[in-house]
């Protein structure tokens, strides 16, 4: 996402950053496409192999480079392929939205989802669902106040890093 310039049409749609897990939401994507059901063009996919992996610092980054919304995506509880990580992802998301909230950030820009592989219509139909309730919203704008050399977002970087530890210690 760059803060280059955009036609007036393309800046009032919302930009989305979809974290997806490779095993099932990825691949529940694919499916989406090659079952041709539409969903929205304003969400630009990252493939993880975890949603476990998402680490915070990446969820507000793309809020910090210019994202109105950011959506993870994995397998249902339960099911994922690397054991626990996706109950990891809860923790996590949990934890970002306070920030987000201590941000002045609206927790509903962040949307955790749980798509199994042969989901790919529930996934589409959330992936639209979250692009209609961020279009609501409105464009968040946070990236006009990042222009200080980066030294608010270390500074985010580095806070967001000692309450992820001290949440695994707890954990």
């Amino acid at each position: 996402m760059s803060d280059t310039p955009h036609s007036e049409a393309a800046s009032s749609e919302p930009r989305i950053v979809a974290f997806m897990c490779n095993w099932c939401s990825y691949t529940a994507s694919d499916l989406a496409g090659t079952a041709r059901i539409k969903y929205s063009p304003y969400v630009r996919i990252i493939r993880v192999m975890c949603s476990g992996r998402v680490d915070p610092t990446f969820v507000l980054k793309a809020f910090a480079l210019g994202a109105d919304g950011v959506m993870i995506a994995g397998c249902h509880p339960g099911d994922c392929h690397y054991i626990e990580q996706n109950y990891k992802t809860i923790r996590r998301v949990a934890m970002v939205r306070y920030f987000m909230e201590q941000m002045g950030i609206d927790a509903d820009r962040l949307r955790l989802v749980w798509a199994s592989a042969a989901e790919g219509q529930h996934l589409a139909e959330s992936i639209d669902q979250f692009v209609a309730d961020v279009r609501r919203m409105g464009p968040l704008n946070w990236s006009a106040n990042w222009d200080e050399n980066d030294q608010r977002l270390e500074a985010l970087e580095d806070i967001v890093q000692e309450h992820a530890e001290a949440m695994e210690v707890q954990a």
